[in-house]
């Protein structure tokens, strides 16, 4: 018993040293998990974009979906608390059937206990043409609803928007309360 501990101990130390060995190279190229280098931005530019957002909430074209509520939503004058996945179809032109440019694809959630407004998450992804395919931009901002005219944050982007920010300015072409036609004008400024 005794011959087969030392051979034990001997192939765990052998094991120990071969991992230290190849762990080290590694290291030596990544000494660190995170680091700051020096960064030169490129030139920025600024681009525009209009095109019509349609969020449908019912109907046979629904776009978005209720997917939780707080305890107080039905009960509240502003539907407190509801929270809503969309994937809405943004447009060339205030026609649905207008030429498809993009999708709106995030959540929104009813935020304003005393006033009709939301917090929106979403990526405006690009489908369009070769130059914006597959490029998104980021909102994150509040939106007060009942009001005719807005301003949302642009806080990011990928593809041709990388490190984008800016604004969009809305407003409401038509709506019946649960369904909207929102035209949206962006100022994007990106690398």
């Amino acid at each position: 018993m005794g011959a087969m501990s030392a051979f034990s101990l001997q192939f765990f130390c052998f094991a120990v040293m071969a991992t230290a060995l190849l762990i080290t190279p590694a290291q030596a190229n990544h000494p660190h998990w995170g680091e700051t280098v020096p960064y030169s931005s490129p030139p920025e530019k600024m681009t525009k974009l209009h095109f019509y957002l349609h969020d449908n909430l019912i109907g046979s074209n629904q776009t978005g979906f209720r997917i939780a509520e707080a305890a107080i939503t039905n009960s509240s004058s502003t539907f407190f608390g509801a929270t809503f996945m969309v994937d809405d179809p943004l447009t060339e032109g205030p026609d649905p059937e207008s030429r498809l440019v993009g999708r709106a694809q995030g959540l929104f959630g009813a935020s304003g206990m005393n006033e009709t407004s939301l917090i929106m998450g979403l990526s405006l992804v690009f489908t369009a043409d070769k130059k914006f395919n597959g490029s998104t931009i980021s909102v994150f901002t509040r939106n007060a609803v009942t009001y005719t005219e807005r301003e949302f944050s642009i806080v990011g982007g990928t593809g041709f928007f990388r490190f984008a920010r800016g604004f969009i300015s809305a407003k409401t072409y038509w709506t019946n309360g649960f369904n909207s036609i929102i035209e949206w004008t962006c100022t994007v400024v990106h690398n």
